[in-house]
């Protein structure tokens, strides 16, 4: 057995902590991009294609990091958004960025908050195979509205029954002899999803939760 040094430990923290087993989830970045339109700031979204993951949710624009494409997070941001929406880097002036979020699901977002130039709004070039359409929403819309607060329950599942009455064992938490209060779901923490209603749209869920954080820092 090697010869523990601590010297050598110290050596190899952080400088600065950042999330452990980061590599095991899904990385993304996302702009909240404010845009001056007809004398108001709004904030731009856009309505995913109903073909593809979480078709028809509205969000920001964003997407995952990708290693061989983004020196950084903010490089994604860029990158998406000349994808998704044909606008380019010089285009989009970045103020800075919101603490990172760790989601329920297993996602961690990079927020990042900035301008658009208005004329790249009139020529956007909207990739139809990710987007369905955008929306710019006016700013005061959400400075004045109070979301909706539901509360969901969030569950640790070792098991299920499929459709057939079979049980699907995901962590054999018997065999492993641990306490019996792990042989079945435990947890049940709320979970709280916030909910605007704009027109005929509905932005909840991540989305939403950026919107109520990126509103505390006008307070």
């Amino acid at each position: 057995m090697k010869k523990i040094k601590l010297s050598s430990l110290k050596s190899k923290l952080p400088k600065y902590p950042n999330v452990l087993g980061r590599d095991r989830f899904f990385n993304s970045s996302i702009l909240i991009p404010i845009v001056k339109y007809k004398g108001e700031y709004h904030l731009l979204f856009q309505k995913r294609a109903k073909h593809i993951r979480q078709g028809g949710d509205i969000c920001f624009p964003g997407g995952g990091f990708d290693s061989t494409k983004d020196k950084n997070y903010k490089d994604t941001v860029y990158r998406e958004l000349y994808e998704e929406l044909g606008i380019e880097k010089k285009d989009i002036e970045i103020f800075g960025q919101l603490d990172s979020y760790f989601t329920s699901i297993g996602v961690i977002i990079e927020p990042f908050v900035g301008k658009i130039r208005k004329k790249s709004i009139k020529s956007m070039k909207i990739d139809k195979n990710e987007v369905e359409k955008v929306l710019l929403i006016p700013l005061k819309f959400f400075e004045n509205t109070k979301a909706e607060v539901y509360t969901l329950k969030n569950q640790v599942v070792p098991y299920e029954i499929d459709e057939n009455g079979e049980k699907i064992e995901y962590f054999p938490t018997k065999s492993l002899g641990l306490p019996k209060i792990y042989h079945e779901p435990w947890g049940n923490k709320d979970y709280k999803v916030w909910v605007y209603k704009w027109k005929n749209e509905v932005i909840w869920g991540i989305t939403a939760f950026l919107i109520k954080e990126f509103l505390k820092k006008f307070r």
